[in-house]
């Protein structure tokens, strides 16, 4: 909020102080340099013809400036110094009233242009949208840097995990080998004989060892 009113009221001082500043330098280029100078000469300033073009220059560029919010800084500083000087050679020794030929009038123009030098012309006028504009870009790229600062992230491996479930015995099977099928448990045929008792008949008719297997888990009849 505070940024707000200081926008605000930077924007109508440029304004009417732009404005003031116009008007004087336009007298000056309307009466002429050579004129001018001779006026300069005559109360008593140095290099008249310089004076006199700085004067009316800076005045009508910089009141120009200020209306637009260009170079607000820059104009404050030559305008200060257009200030001075007319408070030093022409209204010092006048007093304060400007009826009386005093400093009033350059000394409140000389401190409005001392403040735009210290704080700028604040966010409304062209300044303002430059500086936005290179703020979005540093802001930009410092945030680009950041992101190439930061560590890559590990691509995600092709290994799927299983989900919790019961514990299962670990087994590690390289991806050349078959998976291990589990043995079916044996089908019983009708009168109690499964398959392995017929391997066993068969080998003892045909005058061969039966195969070595392990007893079969029979469960107690309950």
């Amino acid at each position: 909020m505070k940024r707000v009113v200081f926008d605000v009221a930077a924007l109508i001082a440029r304004l009417v102080t732009g404005v003031i500043f116009v008007v004087h330098g336009s007298q000056k280029w309307q009466g002429g340099l050579a004129a001018t100078g001779q006026a300069f000469k005559g109360m008593g300033i140095p290099l008249p013809e310089v004076a006199a073009a700085f004067a009316t220059v800076v005045e009508i560029a910089g009141g120009i400036f200020l209306i637009l919010g260009l170079l607000v800084r820059l104009v404050g500083l030559l305008l200060l110094i257009d200030m001075l000087g007319a408070i030093m050679y022409v209204h010092a020794g006048h007093g304060v009233l400007t009826s009386a030929g005093g400093w009033e009038l350059p000394g409140a123009l000389g401190a409005l242009a001392l403040l735009f030098l210290a704080l700028g012309g604040g966010r409304i006028g062209i300044d303002g949208i430059f500086a936005a504009m290179f703020r979005r870009r540093s802001e930009r790229r410092a945030a680009e840097e950041e992101r190439a600062t930061q560590p890559q992230r590990p691509e995600p491996s092709n290994v799927t995990t299983r989900p919790a479930g019961p514990a299962t015995p670990a087994t590690s099977t390289t991806s050349d080998e078959a998976p291990r099928v589990p043995r079916q448990p044996t089908e019983h045929r009708a009168g109690g004989v499964n398959d392995d008792d017929m391997r066993d008949i068969d080998a003892l008719v045909s005058d061969e060892p039966p195969p070595h297997r392990k007893p079969p888990n029979r469960s107690k009849a309950v």
